[in-house]
C-alpha cells in the first residue's frame, strides 16, 4: 500500500512527464511553423532517458526554444560547416553523395564524376556512364564576373550514350582535371588568384595523378608557368580544345576551387594543406633557395645586408614612382642592398622569382607586380604603396590580407595629396582631389581610369624612410651587430 507521501511523489512524476510531453509538442509545432515543416533533429526518444531524468529533460527542452536568436546562429554555423565540407574537391569516387556540380565558393563551381569518363575536347564535352542528366559549367574561378566569363568556354557533362558512345583513343588511370585559362589570365594577380592557386587546391589531394586539360589554351601562358604544372602533375598538359582524341579516365574534375585572394584556406582542405604548402611548391618549381629571410652566418658576407627590391613601372602605365632613383639612394643609405625590377609579360618568370626570393623587402605601388610576393621568403616584408583616392579597401583585399597566409610582414604607405601627379592634372577644388568617394560612386571603370591608370606617385623620402626603417626592424639582419 502506498503512503500519502509516495503518492504525492508519484503524482509529481506523472505531472512532470505530462508537462514534458506538452512542451515537446509545443516545440514540434513551433519548429514546423518556423522551419517550413523541416525535420527536427532531436527526437523525444533521444531526449528522454528515463522517468527519473524527467526534470533534467524538461530544463533541456525549455532551452531548445529560448527565442534569443539561437536558430539563426545555428543556421549560419551549419552553413559554414557545409562550406568547409564542400569547398575542397575530393577524389571523385569519394564524392558520390554530392550533386555532380556544386558551388565550392562564392567564386567557383566544381563538377566531379566517376565511372567510364570520355572527354572529347573539340566539342567541350565529357561523357560519363554514371550520369542521368546533363550538367554545364564554365571552369574558371570568377563565376560572378560576366565579362571574365565571356572569355571562358562552357563545358557539358552528358550521360554516355548507349550504342553510340565515342570510342577511346587514349586511356589514362589519372583523374582528368578540366580548367580554363581564359578570363583575366595574363595579369599575374589573376593568374595566381583565378587559376594557379585554385588549381593547386584542387589537384593537391591527387598526389600528382591528375592530368590538366586546359581550355582556352594560351601556349605562351602555359609555358610561363609550366614548372608549376609539372609540380602538380606527373602528366603532360593538354590543349584540350584543339585535341582530336577521345581521352578516357576513371574520374573527372571540372573547374578548380577558389578559397580567397592569393591564398589557401587550410580549414577547407582535406589534410590541412595551406598557402605555405603552395609556396613550398613554388620554391621547388623554380629552384628558390630561401625558405626564410635569414642572413648569411658569415658576418663579412655581403648577404648579411638586407636586400630591398623596388617594383618599377613605366609612367605611361600609371602608378609609377617618379622619384625612383632617389628612393633607391635613400634605401641604400639605410644599409639596404637595392635592386630595381620591372616585371612584364616578357619577363622570365624563373629569373624574376629568384630575384624576389633573394630579397628581404619588396616595395611597389598597388598593382599586379606585387603578386611576386608569393616568391618572398617567410619573414620578409612587403610594402604596398597605396595610390591617392581612398583605395585602402582595394589594397587590403588584394595584398594586405593574403600576406599573413604567406608568413610575410606587411606595411602600407598611403600616398597623400601632395605626393600624387593628380594634383598636377586637376584644379585643387576638383572632386578627384577633394571628394574621391564621388568618383567611386561612378563605378569601377571611373575609379580605375582616374586613380589607377592616370596617377603616378612621388613619395616623400622622409616619410618613406620611416617606413623602410620599420621594415628593417622586422628583419633578423644585424640584430647581433
Amino acid at each position: 500500500m502506498k503512503t500519502r507521501s509516495s503518492a504525492r511523489v508519484e503524482h509529481r512524476r506523472v505531472g512532470n512527464v505530462a508537462l514534458l510531453a506538452l512542451m515537446l509538442c509545443f516545440v514540434v509545432a513551433l519548429s514546423l511553423i518556423r522551419g517550413g515543416f523541416a525535420p527536427i533533429v532531436t527526437s523525444a526518444g533521444d531526449a528522454i532517458k528515463s522517468e527519473d531524468a524527467a526534470a533534467d529533460v524538461s530544463k533541456a527542452a525549455v532551452n531548445i526554444d529560448t527565442g534569443d536568436g539561437a536558430d539563426e546562429a545555428a543556421a549560419e554555423a551549419a552553413a559554414d560547416e557545409k562550406d568547409k565540407e564542400e569547398a575542397q574537391p575530393k577524389p571523385a569516387a569519394a564524392a558520390a553523395a554530392k550533386p555532380v556540380c556544386y558551388e565550392t565558393s562564392r567564386r567557383s563551381d566544381t563538377c566531379e564524376a566517376a565511372g567510364d569518363v570520355r572527354v572529347t575536347g573539340s566539342s567541350q564535352t565529357v561523357y560519363v556512364d554514371t550520369l542521368d542528366r546533363e550538367w554545364k559549367t564554365k571552369p574558371y574561378c570568377r563565376k560572378h564576373d560576366n565579362f571574365a566569363l565571356s572569355h571562358v568556354k562552357e563545358w557539358t557533362l552528358k550521360p554516355l550514350p548507349s550504342g553510340a558512345a565515342p570510342r577511346c583513343t587514349v586511356n589514362s588511370s589519372a583523374t582528368a582535371f578540366v580548367l580554363s585559362t581564359g578570363g583575366f589570365t595574363g595579369n599575374p594577380f589573376h593568374d595566381y588568384t583565378d587559376v594557379l592557386i585554385p588549381a593547386f587546391i584542387t589537384a593537391h589531394p591527387f598526389g600528382g595523378e591528375v592530368q590538366f586539360l586546359v581550355s582556352s589554351y594560351k601556349s605562351w601562358w602555359v609555358n610561363r608557368y609550366i614548372q608549376i604544372f609539372q609540380q602538380m602533375s606527373r602528366h603532360e598538359v593538354v590543349d584540350i580544345d584543339a585535341d582530336d582524341e577521345v581521352r578516357c579516365y576513371p574520374n573527372v574534375v571540372m573547374g578548380p576551387t577558389f578559397h580567397r585572394e592569393l591564398g589557401v584556406d587550410a580549414s577547407k582542405t582535406t589534410s590541412g594543406y595551406s598557402t605555405a604548402d603552395f609556396r613550398k611548391m613554388l620554391r621547388d618549381a623554380f629552384g628558390l633557395e630561401r625558405a626564410t629571410a635569414t642572413p648569411s652566418g658569415d658576418r663579412w658576407d655581403i648577404r648579411r645586408r638586407p636586400r630591398l627590391l623596388i617594383i618599377s613601372r613605366r609612367p605611361s602605365r600609371g602608378r609609377a614612382f617618379m622619384n625612383e632613383r632617389a628612393m633607391a639612394d635613400m634605401a641604400a643609405s639605410l644599409g639596404f642592398d637595392v635592386r630595381i625590377g620591372e616585371p612584364d609579360t616578357s619577363t622570365d618568370t624563373s629569373k624574376f622569382a629568384r630575384l624576389v626570393n633573394s630579397c628581404d623587402v619588396m616595395v611597389g605601388v598597388h598593382g599586379a607586380g606585387l603578386t611576386n610576393m608569393v616568391f618572398l621568403p617567410a619573414g620578409a616584408v612587403v610594402v604596398q604603396v597605396v595610390p591617392y583616392g581612398r583605395l585602402e579597401w582595394l589594397a587590403r583585399n588584394t595584398f594586405a590580407e593574403p600576406s599573413a597566409g604567406m608568413e610575410v610582414h606587411y606595411l602600407e604607405y598611403a600616398v597623400q595629396l601632395d605626393e600624387t601627379t593628380l594634383s598636377e592634372q586637376y584644379p585643387s577644388d576638383h572632386p578627384v582631389l577633394r571628394d574621391p568617394m564621388a568618383i567611386h560612386k561612378q563605378g569601377w571603370n571611373a575609379l580605375k581610369t582616374t586613380y589607377l591608370d592616370k596617377q603616378n606617385v612621388r613619395p616623400h623620402l622622409g616619410r618613406l624612410k620611416n617606413t623602410f626603417l620599420q621594415a628593417l626592424k622586422m628583419l633578423p639582419h644585424g640584430r647581433d651587430d
